[in-house]
């Protein structure tokens, strides 16, 4: 009781003047000084002393006490004793008060030990000053203690963050009751769409209209609105976020009613709303049979498990159920780091993980490694899939796209894997760049094989950009925006298409389980996405506004640095325009030409050839020749191939500077 009401004072007190504060530190010290005469009478002879005119010691103690109040103050306002601000008072405060009752100490022990005064004992010259000492620090301690901490508390309190809750529903509700003692965020009130909630009062908390917002977060000083609508769908989010856009709010949201129901996630686990929940496209419920075709109680492999892709592809095959899932990977740490989450998954599931560092480059390791195990089934998702570091490095895109694939997928046929499937990309389809035509070869190695009477059933699955994975455009802009701008955007017109990673792998699996062979499946990506339009999204999500010719003041610029080498303008699925529907409604299967593996074979070894001595002129001219559709954007921009070139020019202006 004491503690809530000192807790309750504290603000009064902190709110009042400077030279209030200082009258209420003289009118403590003055009664000290009081208090300290008389306890330290007490201790001289064992008993209390009245301060009334009776009894053989009141008036020395009266005198004693009116000594100290005059010498005490005078000394503690010049020494500095009233300047300090006790909730800052520190060591040095405390050694103000110890200098300042020192001085007081020698001087009131003199008067009474030296000069003496009828009925004050000489004594009490010298215990009272050590008992004021203690009084006096002890009171400055435990103002800086109190009024230190509920300063703290009142500035956390004023500068928390005010938000709304948008929904009053069940999940709104107890948002708001979990979110009332929270040191994070302050809530101000609700929104919801109900006219007729408008104007009243739920849990102690208005409910506004959200037409109204713009308004209401300037008089309300409102930084957040929070979601409370965990099972709307992503077009009524769009639809919401629209709405709420010119306010300048960040929006928040909180988890899927799923896993709040399993318990995975508490209702103050709240987080940004992402541009993943705008992008992404309402889930359709996946057919199990298809799932489990090719996992269930099987051996299977993944490349590039510890990728955007190739981890979620495991973490999905590990639900399924194998009885030995193989992680290929040539990176350690994205091994380690893929492997311990799944071993955290694992519980008492009678599953073998084995992690495998290893590159699909090396022939004779893909050889040991699936002659060992032989695995029931592969996913083919290791790749060097960024379009400017492929097409400055093109070589070993090529070895490591098109050759890779090539020696996994003979070793897969030489020990009997029963499914391969081959992880594509959009940029396969009519190729600029060195990369895409990469994955459209690595394509045509797979069709070819089909082709010539495998055992394998070999398979392709073509999909846009995911996002989050390394390299997209989310990512990159979010890092931009923390870092206050600019947004760096290649070309205002450029349009991608995109799909949530887990979305794409799951596919990927259902897709791999309808192969006949030889078969190009194409996802449906849904609408293109204007990456400009992405941008702004982003900004303002993030409660911010772009800055452009219309608004000077706005806070991150997006600013145009052109196309990379080797980058499209907007991406394709097909090649052809004769897609054959099948039983998954965004599953599709193309019918593509392909090449006969007599015919690609050997421009594959001469190809090869040229890799081995990085012959970038022969590589590009051999591409162009087995990809179909391949037409290089600019010039050669390959690194060494461009420093040889500088350097031979150097050479050759050299030599002719010396002739000359």
């Amino acid at each position: 009781m004491v503690k809530n009401y000192f807790r309750q004072f504290a603000p009064s007190v902190l709110t009042l003047s400077r030279t209030m504060k200082r009258l209420i530190a003289l009118s403590v010290d003055f009664s000290l000084c009081v208090l300290t005469v008389w306890l330290a009478y007490y201790l001289r002879l064992g008993e209390f002393v009245s301060f009334t005119r009776q009894g053989p010691w009141a008036e020395g103690a009266i005198w004693a006490a009116v000594t100290s109040v005059v010498l005490a103050l005078p000394i503690f306002i010049v020494t500095g004793l009233y300047r300090a601000i006790f909730r800052y008072s520190g060591w040095p405060a405390l050694l103000t008060v110890a200098r300042a009752i020192s001085i007081y100490g020698l001087i009131y022990a003199t008067i009474f030990m030296v000069i003496g005064l009828s009925g004050v004992p000489r004594t009490i010259g010298i215990i009272q000053p050590i008992l004021l000492l203690l009084f006096v620090g002890a009171s400055r301690a435990l103002a800086r203690v109190w009024l230190g901490d509920q300063y703290q508390n009142i500035l956390r309190h004023i500068s928390r963050p005010r938000a709304f809750i948008y929904g009053v529903g069940r999940t709104g509700r107890q948002l708001a009751v979990a979110m009332a003692n929270s040191p994070e965020i302050q809530i101000a009130g609700f929104l919801d769409d109900d006219d007729r909630l408008h104007g009243h009062v739920l849990n102690g908390l208005p409910i506004y209209n959200p037409g109204d917002l713009t308004a209401l977060v300037s008089t309300l000083n409102i930084s957040d609105v929070l979601l409370a609508m965990p099972g709307i769908s992503r077009r009524r989010r769009n639809e919401i976020l629209c709405q709420i856009r010119d306010a300048r709010v960040s929006v928040r949201t909180l988890p899927s009613v799923t896993d709040l129901i399993q318990g995975k996630v508490g209702i103050t686990d709240l987080r940004e709303l992402d541009i993943d929940d705008l992008l992404g496209r309402e889930p359709v419920t996946p057919n199990h049979i298809l799932l489990a075709k090719n996992i269930l109680g099987k051996v299977v492999l993944v490349t590039g498990a510890g990728g955007s892709i190739g981890s979620e592809l495991c973490r999905q095959i590990l639900v399924v159920g194998p009885i030995r899932l193989l992680l290929v990977e040539q990176n350690e740490f994205a091994l380690y780091m893929i492997h311990q989450e799944l071993e955290g998954k694992l519980a008492s599931r009678d599953i073998v993980l084995v992690p495998l560092l290893a590159s699909v480059q090396d022939e004779g390791r893909m050889r040991e490694i699936i002659s060992t195990w032989h695995p029931d089934t592969v996913y083919h998702t290791a790749a060097y899939k960024h379009v400017p570091l492929v097409e400055h490095n093109p070589a070993e895109g090529i070895k490591n796209n098109v050759f890779g694939t090539l020696h996994l997928a003979r070793a897969a046929e030489e020990n009997g894997v029963m499914d391969f499937v081959l992880i594509s990309t959009d940029k396969a389809v009519r190729p600029t760049n060195i990369m895409g035509a990469s994955k459209r070869l690595a394509e045509l190695v797979l069709q070819a094989l089909a082709d010539n009477n495998s055992t394998t059933r070999f398979s392709m699955v073509r999909f846009g950009n995911v996002l989050g994975s390394s390299g997209s455009v989310v990512p990159k802009f979010r890092q931009q925006i923390r870092e206050g701008g600019p947004i760096t955007l290649t070309h205002p017109e450029i349009t991608r298409y995109f799909m949530t990673i887990p979305e794409a792998a799951q596919l990927v699996i259902q897709a791999g389980a309808m192969a006949r062979g030889g078969g190009v499946f194409v996802l449906d990506m849904g609408e293109s996405v204007k990456i400009m339009d992405l941008a702004r999204h982003m900004i303002e999500l993030s409660g911010l506004t772009v800055r452009d010719e219309q608004n000077l003041e706005g806070d991150i610029e997006i600013e145009i640095t052109g196309l990379r080498p080797g980058e499209k303008l907007y991406e394709e699925l097909l090649i052809g325009n004769n897609p054959e529907l099948t039983s998954h409604p965004r599953i599709m299967r193309a019918h593509e030409d392909s090449v006969p593996w007599a015919e690609l074979e050997g421009k594959l070894s001469a190809l090869e050839m040229a890799l081995n001595v990085n012959d970038v002129g022969v590589i590009r001219l051999m591409m162009a020749q087995l990809v179909p559709g391949y037409i290089p954007n600019q010039e050669i921009v390959d690194w060494v191939y461009l420093a040889q070139e500088d350097e031979a020019r150097a050479m050759e202006l050299g030599s002719k500077g010396t002739s000359g």
